[in-house]
C-alpha cells in the first residue's frame, strides 16, 4: 500500500460507532495528536461528534494501560509484570484448563470494535490453537436480530443495502428505535437533507428524543410493541389497497401466509397494544406509501427484544408488500451500532460463522476455510454458545476465558450475575486498552494498542470496507492484539499461521472470504485508500469474464444515481459491473435480484406476542435503556475523557412528571429502579418527553447506577439477542448512590473464586 505523505495529516477513521467517520490525525510534539477535518470522506464530510474530536485523549498514558498486570497469589492484587511472565501465565492457564477439562472448557469473547484482521485472527486462534467451539462476541448484543431477519428475507445480511447518500433522495424514511442525534450525530444531516428535499420523516420511539423532534410524525409506542405496530401498518396497507401486487408476484414468495397473519392485527387491536392512536397509525401508512420510494431503518429499539428477529421481519414485510425493497432509493436497512459490528461477525468471531460470513455447519464452507488454514475440515469445532449463553456458562462448563475488547461487567444483561460468573472462573485473561471493570477482575491483563497506534480495516454500517492507518507509535510496553495472539499461539504449539502484520492477515482474510456471502477477495489496502473504501461483496474478478469482465444491466431504466462512482447497478447473486477490470464493489444490493436461491425475497409470517416480562402489581413500570451523546457503549474509554464526563457525568433515570408526582420525587432526587434481577440508583431527570408508563436509563456506567443490573437476559429464539430494551420494574425514592464507578478499586480485591 502507498505510504502516507508525512507532511499531511494521516487519513484514518474514528474509533467509535459504525459510521466510521473520516478524520485526519496530525501528531504534535509531546505525544499530542491533533484531530483535523477530512471533508473528502463522503459519510461525514468532515463533521465529527464530541467523541470523535476527543478520541486522542485516550491515547494518553495517564488514562490507559502501559504494561502487563498479573494477579499475584501473595496479595491477590494485580501487579506489574513483564510480557514474558504475563504471556506464560496465560498460556499455562489456557493449556491447563484444556488438558484438565477439554477444549470447550476454554472460552473466547471478542468485541465489535476489533478490526477485521483482529476478529479474523481471534476466530482462527480459538478454533485452531484452542480447538474450542466456545467463541462469541459483544456484537451479538448489537444487530444480531436484524442480521437474522436479513438472512431470512434477503438471503444476505449487510446492515444497509445502500449507501447513506441515498437516504436524502428517498421520499419517506421510517426510523424505528433509533436516536441518531445522540448515537451518530454526523448522520443526522441525512435526515435534515431528506426534509430539505421534500421528503418526510417518521420516528418511532417511546421517548420524544432529539431525533424525534425532527420528525414530521412521531409515534410513541409502549416498549416491546414494535412488532404489533409494524403488523398494524401492514394491515392498513392491505385494507386500503396500497400493496404493490406486481412486485409481490414477480420478486417475492410467502405473501399469502404473511398477509393472513397481518390481517389478524386489526388497527383498533394494535392501538390497544401499542398505545399509538389509530389516526396516527393511518397517517404513518399514508406518508410511507405516498412517494414512489421509501425506506425503513431500524436500530436497537426493535432489535434488542426477545422477538427482535420477528419484529425486524415484520418491518421488512411492510417494505416488500409496498415494493419498497430491491429498488433504487427504497429498502430496509439496519443502523449498525459498534465500530466494526458488521465486519466483526463476518469473519469468524461469531459462534456459528467462519470467515466470509460462511456457516460453520456448511461442509463446503468448512472445507474452503480449512484449506486456507492448512488443516483438515473435521478438525474445526462446530458452533458454540451465543454471547449471553457463553457468559452464563462461565465457572461451570467454561472454566477459563480469553477476552479481547469487551466489558461485559457493564454491557451484559443481568450484569450482576455476569460479574459473579466472571469472578467464578478458574482463569481470566483480558486484553484491552484501559483497565475496564472487567479487566479489573482478571488474572492477567495485557495492554494493547488502539486505533491511532495500529493499522487495520473495519466495515461500516454501509458495508464499506475502510482502512484505519497508524498515526503514532504506542507507548513502550504496549503490543498489538495480533502480536498477542501470535505470541500465545507460539507458546501453545503453533509457530506459524498467526502473522503480526495486519496487511498480511488481510491478504489471508481475502482468500478465506473468497466465494462467501461477504466476499472481500477483490479488496486490497491500496484500493481502500484510493477509492475511499470499497463496498462488499467484491470478488477478486468480475463473475462473468467470458463477457469481457462485465454484465450489462438487464433493465437500463433503473434510476442509478449519477454521482455513483462505481457504476454498479446489480446486487445479490449478480454482483456485476458496467465496466471491465476489477470488480467495483457493491454499494447497492438487491436491485436486480435478492441473494436467495431463486432470487426472490421471502415474506415471514409473524404475529405479535408480549415481551418476555410484562408489568404487574409489583413491577408496574417498563424500563428501556439507551445511550447519551457524550458517552459510548460501556463507557470504558469515554469515561476517561474529561470533556465528555463534563457533558455526561453519570447515570440518571428519566421519568414522566406524572410518575414523579406519584412518587413524590423532584428533579435530581435519587431514585431506585428495581427489577427481578437487581436494583440501580441514579438521580431523577423529569421530562414530559417520555411515556408515563416508562422510565429510561443510559447504560454507560458501572456501580449502583448500572442499568444492565436490571435488564432481562431473555433471548430471541433465532438471533439469541437478549431483551435489553424492555423489562418490568418498580420505581421508588432512594438514598444517594455511590456512583464513582472507579475500576481501579477492584484490582485490590480477590476474585471470590468458587
Amino acid at each position: 500500500m502507498p505510504a502516507p505523505n508525512a507532511a499531511a495529516p494521516i487519513q484514518t477513521h474514528c474509533p467509535y460507532c459504525a459510521l466510521q467517520c473520516g478524520m485526519g490525525l496530525r501528531p504534535q510534539p509531546g505525544s499530542v495528536v491533533e484531530v483535523v477535518e477530512r471533508p473528502d470522506f463522503p459519510v461525514n464530510r468532515g463533521a465529527l461528534c464530541g467523541k470523535g474530536r476527543t478520541a486522542p485523549a485516550v491515547l494518553s498514558s495517564q488514562v490507559r494501560l502501559t504494561g502487563p498486570l498479573v494477579r499475584t497469589h501473595a496479595t491477590g492484587r494485580l501487579e506489574p509484570a513483564t510480557w514474558e511472565e504475563a504471556l506464560a501465565r496465560i498460556a499455562e492457564g489456557l493449556a491447563g484448563t484444556r488438558h484438565t477439562y477439554g477444549p470447550d472448557a476454554v472460552g473466547v469473547f471478542g468485541g465489535g470494535g476489533l478490526t477485521n484482521e483482529k476478529a479474523y485472527t481471534l476466530g482462527k486462534f480459538a478454533r485452531l490453537v484452542l480447538g474450542t467451539s466456545q467463541i462469541d462476541y459483544n456484537g451479538r448484543f448489537c444487530m444480531s436480530s436484524a442480521a437474522a431477519a436479513h438472512n431470512k428475507a434477503f438471503g444476505l445480511d449487510r446492515g444497509l443495502p445502500f449507501p447513506l447518500e441515498d437516504i436524502p433522495r428517498t421520499g419517506c424514511v421510517v426510523l424505528v428505535g433509533s436516536n441518531l442525534a445522540e448515537t451518530m450525530p454526523p448522520a443526522l444531516r441525512y435526515l435534515t437533507e431528506l426534509k430539505e428535499n421534500g421528503g418526510t420523516l417518521i420516528v418511532i420511539d417511546p421517548r420524544r428524543t432529539r431525533t424525534a423532534e425532527q420528525a414530521d410524525l412521531h409515534l410513541a409506542p409502549r416498549p416491546g410493541t414494535d412488532l404489533a405496530l409494524a403488523l398494524g401498518m401492514l394491515h392498513l396497507v392491505i385494507a386500503e389497497g396500497r400493496t404493490d401486487e406486481e412486485f409481490i408476484r414477480e420478486r417475492t414468495s410467502g405473501w399469502d401466509e404473511a398477509r393472513a397473519t397481518a390481517m389478524a392485527h386489526w388497527p383498533e387491536h394494535v392501538e390497544r397494544i401499542t398505545g399509538v392512536p389509530l389516526p396516527q397509525l393511518r397517517e404513518a401508512v399514508r406518508m410511507f406509501c405516498a412517494p414512489e420510494a421509501a425506506m425503513v431503518l431500524t436500530a436497537r429499539g426493535p432489535e434488542q427484544q426477545s422477538k427482535g428477529t420477528d419484529t425486524v421481519g415484520a418491518w421488512i414485510n411492510l417494505c416488500l408488500a409496498t415494493g419498497r425493497a430491491g429498488r433504487p432509493l427504497s429498502g430496509y436497512g439496519c443502523l449498525t451500532g459498534q465500530g466494526n459490528g458488521q465486519g466483526g461477525r463476518e469473519h469468524g468471531q461469531k459462534a456459528d460463522q467462519l470467515p466470509g460470513y460462511r456457516k460453520l455447519t456448511d461442509p463446503a464452507a468448512r472445507a474452503h476455510v480449512a484449506e486456507v488454514w492448512g488443516v483438515e475440515p473435521d478438525t474445526l469445532p462446530g458452533p458454540g454458545r451465543s454471547a449471553y449463553e457463553l457468559l452464563d456458562a462461565l465457572g461451570s462448563e467454561v472454566k477459563a476465558l480469553l477476552l479481547m475488547g469487551s466489558n461485559p461487567v457493564v454491557s451484559a444483561p443481568r450484569a450482576a450475575h455476569i460479574e459473579e460468573r466472571l469472578r467464578s472462573l478458574d482463569f481470566l485473561a483480558v486484553a484491552d486498552v484501559v483497565l475496564s471493570e472487567t479487566a479489573a477482575l482478571a488474572d492477567v491483563v495485557l495492554p494493547v494498542t488502539q486505533w491511532a497506534e495500529e493499522t487495520g480495516t473495519t466495515t461500516s454500517l454501509e458495508g464499506r470496507v475502510l482502512l484505519r492507518r497508524q498515526a503514532v507509535s504506542p507507548p513502550p510496553g504496549v503490543r498489538t492484539d495480533l502480536e498477542v495472539l501470535h505470541a500465545l499461539a507460539g507458546r501453545l504449539g503453533w509457530e506459524k499461521g498467526f502473522p503480526t502484520d495486519p496487511e498480511e492477515v488481510f491478504e489471508e482474510l481475502r482468500r478465506a472470504s473468497a466465494g462467501g456471502p461477504a466476499d472481500y477477495s477483490g479488496i486490497t489496502y491500496r484500493r481502500i485508500v484510493e477509492e475511499n473504501g470499497v463496498f462488499w461483496p467484491c470478488p477478486e474478478r468480475p463473475p462473468h469474464p467470458a463477457d469481457g469482465g462485465a454484465e450489462v444491466c438487464e433493465d437500463a431504466s433503473l434510476d442509478v444515481p449519477e454521482d455513483d462512482p462505481s457504476g454498479d447497478v446489480h446486487a445479490g447473486a449478480g454482483l456485476v459491473s458496467q465496466a471491465t477490470g476489477p470488480h467495483p464493489g457493491t454499494p447497492r444490493l438487491f436491485l436486480d435480484r435478492f441473494a436467495t436461491d431463486d432470487g426472490r425475497a421471502r415474506f415471514t409470517a409473524v404475529g405479535h406476542r408480549p415481551a418476555a416480562e410484562e408489568t404487574d402489581a409489583e413491577y408496574p413500570v417498563l424500563l428501556t435503556t439507551g445511550r447519551v451523546v457524550a458517552q459510548y457503549q460501556s463507557g470504558a474509554q469515554t469515561r476517561r475523557v474529561a470533556e465528555l464526563n463534563a457533558a455526561a457525568p453519570g447515570p440518571f433515570v428519566e421519568l414522566h412528571p406524572r410518575l414523579a408526582d406519584r412518587m413524590g420525587v423532584a428533579e435530581g432526587d435519587p431514585v431506585a429502579v428495581v427489577s427481578r434481577r437487581g436494583r440501580a440508583v441514579a438521580p431523577a431527570r423529569i421530562t414530559g418527553t417520555i411515556r408515563p408508563d416508562t422510565v429510561f436509563m443510559p447504560f454507560h456506567w458501572p456501580g449502583e447506577g448500572r442499568a444492565n443490573t436490571l435488564t432481562n437476559p431473555a433471548l430471541d429464539p433465532t438471533s439469541r439477542m437478549p431483551e435489553f430494551k424492555v423489562c418490568a420494574v418498580r420505581v421508588e425514592p432512594a438514598k444517594a448512590p455511590d456512583q464513582d464507578g472507579d475500576p481501579d478499586r477492584d484490582q485490590s480485591r480477590n476474585r471470590n473464586r468458587g
